[in-house]
């Protein structure tokens, strides 16, 4: 291959697995595994913080320019902060999940995050998972993988999830919510969610993470041997 390094992009939409198999498949491959929504989560947050609400009636532009995110890898995790605040747990509720929807949607949040997301494609082997990383993010990535599961499947996942932290929230919420975020995700006027013309599609309804990893790393093998 020309390029030295090797990247993998993997979009789809929320609760379809993909940070889960993405950290699984770059332990065992030994790249490094980028979460691109924990980025938008951050910024979501921050404007959570600053008193915003999704419909972001601020001057977005000038509201980022005191926002600082950054990505360090601990121990060999991916810790996300919003400035020297180690924000990793804090950007796991379904606010912040629906505020990172809202932020995404803006062009001058995307445009602040692309160069530090083709950066590491760059540096590092790895693994970066979203809802735009094979269309947009990195559209010569070698692998491209649009990770899928039905609705209720990809709901109960996020309510077993937000159970087990103690989120009172219910199944028919999460349902709820997911079903909007889709819909908001793949109507948004900026880079949409929707498959890069050359990705695999990759369905996880009803498999297990053993069998999802299993599944892509046949796809990964096929694409880069």
């Amino acid at each position: 291959m020309l390029n030295k390094t090797v990247a993998i992009a993997i979009d789809g939409p929320a609760g379809a697995g993909k940070s889960t198999i993405a950290k699984a498949l770059a332990a065992r491959l030994d790249y490094i595994y980028v979460d691109t929504g924990a980025l938008y989560r951050s910024i979501g947050l921050a404007f959570m913080r600053k008193g915003f609400d999704r419909q972001l009636s601020c001057d977005v532009a000038k509201e980022l320019s005191d926002v600082k995110v950054d990505i360090r890898f601990i121990n060999g995790v991916q810790h996300v902060f919003l400035g020297d605040e180690d924000v990793s747990e804090a950007i796991r509720t379904p606010e912040a999940s629906m505020m990172a929807s809202a932020v995404s949607a803006k062009p001058e949040v995307r445009q602040y995050l692309l160069e530090m997301q083709r950066d590491f494609a760059r540096k590092y082997n790895c693994i970066m998972d979203g809802r735009d990383i094979g269309t947009v993010v990195l559209p010569t990535a070698q692998v491209k993988i649009f990770l899928t599961a039905s609705d209720e499947e990809r709901a109960m996942r996020r309510y077993k999830e937000l159970r087990e932290k103690g989120d009172t929230a219910t199944y028919e919420e999460v349902l709820s919510d997911m079903r909007q975020r889709d819909y908001n995700d793949s109507h948004r006027a900026i880079a949409p969610l929707k498959p890069a013309e050359d990705a695999i599609i990759a369905d996880t309804t009803g498999k297990g993470l053993e069998e999802s990893v299993l599944m892509l790393m046949s796809i990964i093998k096929e694409k880069t041997e």
